[in-house]
């Protein structure tokens, strides 16, 4: 349900993106009273980062929730092409060979997918979310985190809570106001996101695209193409300079099938940067206090696996911490141990997904950007085309992840 702040919970979430609201929803299934604060009043807002990996499909069957995520207007990516040298692509990943029960990443609106998610948890009488409900801090008491402090409708307030989650981002207000250290590696790019119009159907497998110093990838969706440009980090101002003419130009020349389609691109008011950070908490928690997602593990946008790996800590986070919180064993001196096989549980794939994107930053997306040709070595090419199969193993890798997690059994539903 959504109402008026409380002045106690069991839980307080800050942030009601998808790690937030699917920790809620576990949570509030499980029976513990959780509160989820979200600064802004809806979600209507362009995130951009629309996927959704075959985890979170097999996730949202498992809740009862699929039917309804199938009814909202998608698009389905099956499969990953990469421009090889002398013509042609390779197939270096192909979701549709996973032995899982939804094959493809879908491409649908964030919103709608956040929107689903607070109808499903509002239902549950123990849960409540806080629209407009902004965090400003953390409330200390006893050498521990007892909850937090908002700026809300009605104004300032506090929200005292037995455990406060941060699922609040890379500029996480939860990870800055209890001070922990984080491990920050170099990222030399950025990312401008842009859609063009169109009403060409360009197939269902992303569009990687690196030509003349030009990276970029092209995701198809219903009625447009939502475009990932990447460049040298701090050259915003320069290619604002340039003006919505050049930016089309450069468009047009990653994307010919679309040059005529690019005056879509109105101006550059329509191109967002995302200032592209790849980092990782030491430690995750602090008594009464945890972070998941990207404010504990910032990643980057490259194989779009943030969200879905954001998803999965929510779901190891409320298998392990639903019976403490619902025991009220979250306040006592063995709290610390419950946050930290939180910790333990999924600082592993956070830290493989990170090491796998460094390695692409190097090796692929530097280079490029040098204008240095970038294509699958020969006998990698090779094989790809002559064993399909092989391009399972990336599948895997994006679409599955390392340790995927399963939901609950006190979550599930027919």
């Amino acid at each position: 349900m959504a109402g008026d702040a409380p002045a106690r919970t069991t839980c307080a979430i800050v942030g009601g993106g998808p790690a937030g609201l699917v920790l809620g929803l576990l949570l509030a299934r499980a029976g513990v009273r959780v509160t989820v604060l979200e600064k802004h009043a809806d979600f209507l807002r362009d995130f951009r980062g629309d996927t959704v990996h075959p985890t979170t499909l097999g996730l949202l069957d498992d809740l009862g929730l699929f039917e309804r995520f199938d009814a909202i207007r998608q698009s389905h990516i099956l499969r990953v092409d990469l421009p090889v040298a002398g013509g042609g692509d390779a197939r270096m990943a192909d979701f549709s060979r996973l032995p899982v029960r939804h094959p493809y990443i879908a491409m649908v609106p964030q919103w709608d997918l956040l929107d689903l998610l607070a109808e499903a948890a509002a239902a549950e009488s123990s849960f409540t979310l806080l629209r407009e409900h902004a965090v400003t801090g953390v409330v200390r008491a006893g050498g521990r985190v007892v909850g937090v402090e908002y700026s809300g409708p009605s104004g300032p307030g506090r929200l005292m809570a037995d455990l406060t989650v941060g699922c609040d981002g890379r500029w996480s207000v939860v990870r800055r106001s209890i001070g922990l250290a984080a491990r920050a590696y170099p990222v030399g790019f950025d990312v401008w996101w842009y859609r063009i119009p169109t009403r060409r159907h360009l197939g269902d497998s992303l569009l990687p695209r690196m030509t003349g110093g030009h990276v970029a990838i092209g995701i198809p969706r219903d009625g447009y193409v939502q475009v990932a440009r990447l460049g040298r980090k701090g050259t915003d101002p320069a290619v604002r300079a340039r003006g919505i003419e050049g930016f089309r130009a450069d468009a047009a020349a990653t994307f010919p099938a679309l040059a005529d389609d690019v005056a879509g691109v109105a101006s550059m008011d329509d191109v967002k940067l995302l200032d592209v950070r790849v980092d990782r908490l030491r430690r995750w928690y602090a008594p009464g206090a945890l972070c998941i997602g990207d404010a504990a593990h910032a990643m980057s946008p490259v194989g779009g696996v943030g969200i879905n790996l954001a998803v999965q800590d929510a779901v190891a986070a409320a298998r392990i911490l639903a019976v403490p919180l619902r025991r009220g064993l979250m306040v006592g001196p063995g709290a610390r141990r419950h946050l930290a096989r939180v910790q333990r549980r999924r600082a592993f794939p956070a830290a493989v997904i990170q090491a796998v994107q460094r390695v692409l930053h190097a090796r692929v997306i530097m280079p490029a950007l040098d204008g240095r040709a970038i294509a699958p070595p020969r006998p990698l090419a090779w094989l790809l085309r002559r064993v399909p199969g092989v391009a399972v193993v990336p599948a895997l890798l994006l679409g599955i992840g390392p340790r995927p997690e399963r939901a609950p059994a006190f979550a599930r539903r027919p």
